[in-house]
């Protein structure tokens, strides 16, 4: 059973680019790509590269129709959808339930795991 949280305004989040958030005791990035469709993404924070919380810093966009976030460390690519890394399909980040509700953004806690993988 889903258990959204509010997080902040949309007003809090800089188009096109990531904050992190601490939700239960996970760093959270968190990005908003308001063109062309107003979409928001979660994934986990932790870069497993550059084994260091910097992901909400990457920068993002589009390769092959698949929205990403770069590492701002090593330059990897994750895709925010499903979390796998674009140069090594063997490493995934965790991805996890998001949405806008009222102007207010919103994550699943139900989503998170304290173990580095989405909760089924």
């Amino acid at each position: 059973m889903a258990k959204w949280i509010n997080v902040c305004n949309v007003d809090d989040l800089q188009p096109d680019s990531g904050v992190c958030a601490l939700l239960d005791g996970e760093q959270v990035a968190i990005f908003w790509m308001p063109e062309p469709d107003a979409k928001v993404y979660a994934v986990g924070n932790y870069d497993p590269f550059g084994n260091a919380n910097v992901l909400s810093r990457g920068l993002i966009g589009d390769i092959g129709g698949q929205p990403v976030v770069a590492s701002p460390l090593y330059k990897q690519h994750f895709n925010l959808q499903t979390g796998v890394c674009l140069e090594d399909e063997t490493v995934k980040i965790p991805v996890y339930a998001i949405r806008i509700e009222n102007l207010r953004v919103q994550v699943d806690l139900s989503s998170l795991s304290h173990d580095g993988e989405p909760a089924l």
